[in-house]
């Protein structure tokens, strides 16, 4: 439990990290070519780290030696599974690739600091889906954690003025509407995570390269329709943006391999409030003594999850 919420707090810290990168970094380019690029660019980071780790031994007798034998190995492991973990696999590769692209095109046509913590309520979908299709108990004090920690998403989130005026803005502003229909679908995947890593037992070292090549796949036929122009200049930010892709993606799998999604998830969308004070400190964006206090609700939330 300890680890899963270290891991969750530290994927936490590179996701918003990451959001903060392609504000700065990848704007103009399209969301679907976009997400397959840095899919493809993290799946080349961590793609050593799966074939050192995964335990292929019982058919390693069967391939050969040397990197092709590593490689038939690694991909013998892959599909040696029963369907249940193919749809599983899939499913949550396909609402992955469906909330990040909604994401970017939110944040497209909306102010960062508003869009993220509309999309980072992915809790309040987690929750009762999770207690009502997997039976999930937690005690009471974490339940409010998570009230509180998504209640420090909210705080990001608000101006001075009417408490209810972010969320009337939200019900007539499509950037807002595409946060939330991405959250839902973060959310069916943050179920799906733990399913396979938990229910199904899925080894988190091959459970990485299988989401980010099922949401780059998936995303693939769109991406080659509308092809992203990489200029030499950016090839290294492909490169660093991949990067912090496949640190996210493994720290979140630990932590959805040894937590209830209804816990990891509101850890893990914190990641909202530090997009928005790097980009109060950086970029010098107003409100940001509000979003001081979004934070520290942010981590008294996480302190009562983890009792």
């Amino acid at each position: 439990m300890d680890f899963g919420l270290v891991s969750a707090i530290g994927a936490a810290v590179v996701w918003g990290t990451y959001i903060f990168v392609l504000k700065r970094s990848f704007s103009g380019y399209p969301p679907a070519g976009l997400t397959v690029l840095i899919n493809a660019s993290a799946i080349a980071w961590f793609l050593p780290v799966t074939v050192a780790t995964t335990d292929v031994s019982a058919i390693g007798a069967a391939s050969g030696s040397g990197p092709t034998g590593a490689i038939e190995r690694l991909v013998r492991a892959a599909t040696d599974v029963d369907p249940a973990a193919v749809a599983v696999v899939a499913g949550t590769a396909a609402a992955t690739a469906a909330a990040f692209v909604l994401f970017l095109r939110a944040i497209e046509e909306g102010d960062v600091s508003y869009v993220t913590p509309i999309n980072k309520v992915v809790p309040m979908f987690v929750l009762p889906l999770e207690v009502l299709l997997l039976g999930e108990v937690l005690a009471p004090i974490q339940v409010a954690g998570v009230v509180v920690a998504t209640a420090a998403v909210y705080v990001a989130n608000y101006e001075p003025g009417s408490l209810i005026a972010p969320l009337v803005g939200a019900v007539h502003s499509r950037p807002a509407q595409l946060a939330l229909v991405s959250a839902a679908c973060y959310a069916v995947a943050d179920l799906g995570k733990r399913v396979g890593l938990q229910e199904l037992a899925i080894p988190g070292t091959l459970w990485v390269p299988l989401l980010l090549t099922g949401a780059g796949l998936i995303l693939l036929p769109a991406a080659i329709r509308n092809p992203p122009a990489v200029t030499r200049a950016d090839a290294p930010k492909f490169v660093a943006g991949g990067a912090l892709v496949a640190l996210g993606e493994h720290l979140t799998t630990i932590a959805f391999a040894a937590l209830p999604a209804s816990v990891a998830s509101p850890v893990i969308n914190t990641q909202a409030i530090i997009a928005v004070v790097l980009g109060g400190v950086i970029l010098g964006e107003r409100y940001f003594r509000v979003r001081l206090v979004a934070a520290l609700l942010a981590v008294v939330g996480v302190g009562m999850i983890a009792l």
